[in-house]
Formats: structure tokens, C-alpha cells, sequence
């Protein structure tokens, strides 16, 4: 099956802004402290580090780790680090993943997510000694079952129209 080949536009800070807001507010919802309910600030942070690198780095992962922890009650710094590292890992291999398809692009996505969930465990586990159990690792899962739509959801206002206008030099 061929695909179509899109040009995209520049993403606009705002949009990006916008999306990380709104990836925040579904972290606020009541069903975030299930089992198996995604990170989705961590998400959405993955997949601006892959394709936007320069415009998300790892100081506004930082900041919306700070975010996460003040509302979550967690130990201040936790989110934090996670996000950062996330960030960091995620900038270190946006060249290579970007020629991959959605699919293999969710393969690499998935070590850099279940290390973040990894690392929060560790912090959790040294802080207070208890375990949350290992059912706590299916929000990677998840995550990475919902990157084709996350995919498809924050490229769409970047893409041009399949059809060429002979009009526009572009």
C-alpha cells in the first residue's frame, strides 16, 4: 500500500503549548491513579522531543515534571527527573526514529517510557519502601497502543494537502 508523502507545515508554539496543556488536564482526570491509564504528559513529551526537538527540550520537561509531582503529592523532583531523562533520551534519538514507520516508531518509543515508569518506581521505592507492584508497567503499554493516534492527532494541523495546487510554488 503506498502511503501519500505530506509535507508539514511548521508546528506553532502555541499548538505545542496547547497540546501539553491538554495532555496535563487528562492526567488531572480521576482516572490517572488507575492501573493501566497512560502517562500522558510523559507522551505527548516523547513525541515532541522526536519531532520538535528544539522547540521542547529538557527544561520544559522539567517544568511539567514540577507540574506533575505538585499534583500528584509526590516527593518534589520525582516527575521531574523522569521527564528529563525522557526528554534527554528522547532528543538523543529523534534522527533515527523518524525514519520508521508509526509502528517501529512505537517499538523505540517503548524503553524510553517504560525506563521513565522504571525510574519513578525506584524513587517511590527508596522514598516509602513500597512497591506498587508490577501491573504499574501496563501504562507503557498502553501508551505505546495509543502512539499511532497521538501520532496522527498532533501531526494533522501540519499537513499539507495531498492533492498539489499548481498554483503554489510549493
Amino acid at each position: 500500500m503506498n502511503r501519500p508523502h505530506y509535507i508539514l507545515l511548521p508546528v506553532s508554539p502555541l499548538f505545542i503549548a496547547f497540546s501539553l496543556a491538554g495532555a496535563f488536564m487528562l492526567n488531572l482526570l480521576p482516572w490517572g491513579h488507575w492501573i493501566g491509564a497512560p502517562d500522558f504528559v510523559a507522551l505527548v513529551l516523547v513525541f515532541w522531543g522526536i519531532h520538535q526537538p528544539r522547540k521542547v527540550g529538557i527544561g520544559l520537561a522539567f517544568f511539567m515534571g514540577l507540574l506533575m509531582d505538585v499534583h500528584d503529592a509526590t516527593l518534589l523532583g520525582e516527575n521531574a527527573l523522569a521527564y528529563t531523562l525522557l526528554s534527554y533520551l528522547a532528543i538523543m534519538i529523534h534522527r533515527r526514529v523518524l525514519w520508521f514507520p508509526v509502528m517501529t516508531q512505537a517499538l523505540h518509543v517503548f524503553p524510553l517510557l517504560l525506563l521513565t515508569q522504571a525510574i519513578q518506581v525506584l524513587v517511590r521505592l527508596v522514598v516509602s519502601g513500597r512497591f506498587p507492584g508490577w501491573l504499574i508497567f501496563i501504562e507503557s503499554v498502553v501508551a505505546i497502543a495509543l502512539w499511532p493516534a497521538i501520532t496522527w492527532l498532533l501531526l494533522a494541523p501540519q499537513r499539507r494537502a495531498v492533492d498539489k495546487d499548481h498554483t503554489r510554488p510549493i
